[in-house]
């Protein structure tokens, strides 16, 4: 069974085997001790990289977008997202800690804000989510870096990350191969996603149309099934949400992995790279059902998944009003900013339309938050 290697420019980061994240997202609730936790649990348990999220709440949606049902009852979304905002210096100290452990440190920025912090670290590449994949003016930001780039493409169809790719052709510097080094993360944007709707043959789809290496970035509960599948299919890259335990409060804590799982996934994900590809199916055959896993590895053809269609257009970016907008006004760019539309608001025109509705004027009263479409301008 073969993989195509996602290089980081680096030696000391070169693997011969799949890379397997573990995806810290925010569960660290801003407190360093158990960010430290984390990263020492993670290292134990197999992980080869260690990955945060740098979050600032008006880089990502608009205070308008709604509510989210949590234990303690229902908050606006945004300022869920608040809660979560650390100082720069919290993510120098984490870099510091993860590269002590000889691991790689990744993170991922949802603005030009948190891009730029990012890159004052000096990390030795850079992950973009799948709601990100259509904001073009991040990807540009990111690939002038020159940095190598995992691309989730969660949400999306194969159009979104055509595009995608154009934006860091251009702007990234290309390998020996002729393309920049980035790797596609299938993805289903759901929480938790179904095993079923992974259709895993897709990693060797992408990988054939788009010529770079794949992997996946899985929100399914099960430790081992889309894990060990997805190496089967030749993912590059794993990676799984963390915790110490899933009854914690992270927002992700209670789809992802604590310690013992995800050890369970790393050994299940060596022993499909030394098993093959033929005798890590038969062996998931025997354990889940030659059905279950026929399903997950699907046919190929990369499509939304049933359990994220309704989040197309609502998780990915466009372009929204920042505060009411008159009917006859002249829209500034302080007006405008490219959002996830999320919960209650209603998406507007892609971030490929941002700078060009600039300076036109606005037909009717757009209200803050909203979506801004064709018909408003």
């Amino acid at each position: 069974m073969k993989n195509r290697k996602f290089l980081i420019n680096n030696t000391e980061y070169s693997r011969e085997n799949v890379l397997i994240i573990a995806e810290l997202g925010t569960s660290h609730g801003a407190d360093p001790v158990k960010a430290g936790e984390l990263i020492e649990a993670a290292a134990e348990a197999g992980a080869d990289c260690i990955k945060f999220q740098i979050v600032y709440a008006r880089e990502i949606l608009h205070p308008n977008t709604g509510e989210v049902e949590l234990p303690g009852g229902k908050i606006r979304l945004f300022d869920r997202f608040r809660e979560l905002e650390v100082a720069p210096s919290f993510f120098a100290e984490m870099k510091e800690k993860v590269e002590k452990k000889g691991l790689i440190f990744l993170c991922t920025p949802f603005g030009l804000q948190s891009a730029r912090e990012l890159r004052e670290l000096k990390p030795k590449c850079v992950k973009i989510a799948s709601p990100e994949l259509n904001y073009s003016a991040l990807l540009r930001e990111i690939a002038s870096y020159n940095l190598p780039i995992l691309l989730s493409t969660g949400v999306s169809k194969l159009g979104d990350i055509e595009e995608a790719l154009s934006i860091t052709d251009e702007n990234l510097g290309i390998n020996e191969n002729g393309r920049p080094p980035v790797c596609l993360l299938h993805c289903v944007t759901s929480y938790p996603a179904p095993e079923k709707d992974y259709n895993l043959r897709v990693l060797k789809s992408l990988a054939s149309v788009f010529g770079v290496p794949v992997g996946v970035s899985d929100h399914s509960l099960d430790p081992c099934l889309v894990p060990a599948l997805a190496a089967a299919m030749g993912a590059a890259v794993i990676e799984k949400h963390f915790c110490l335990s899933r009854s914690d409060n992270g927002l992700d804590d209670p789809i992802a992995l604590p310690p013992a799982s995800f050890a369970q996934m790393v050994q299940a994900v060596r022993g499909a790279e030394k098993a093959g590809s033929e005798a890590t199916i038969d062996s998931m055959c025997r354990e889940h059902g030659k059905d279950l896993v026929e399903s997950v590895l699907g046919d190929g053809i990369k499509r939304l998944a049933p359990s994220e269609k309704a989040n197309y257009t609502r998780t990915n970016r466009s372009v929204h009003a920042l505060r009411n907008i008159n009917e006859g006004e002249i829209i500034e760019r302080d007006m405008i900013a490219c959002l996830r539309t999320e919960k209650i608001l209603t998406p507007g025109l892609s971030p490929s339309w941002e700078e060009q509705i600039i300076g036109l004027k606005a037909k009717r009263a757009i209200p803050a938050g909203e979506g801004i479409c064709l018909g408003d301008i």
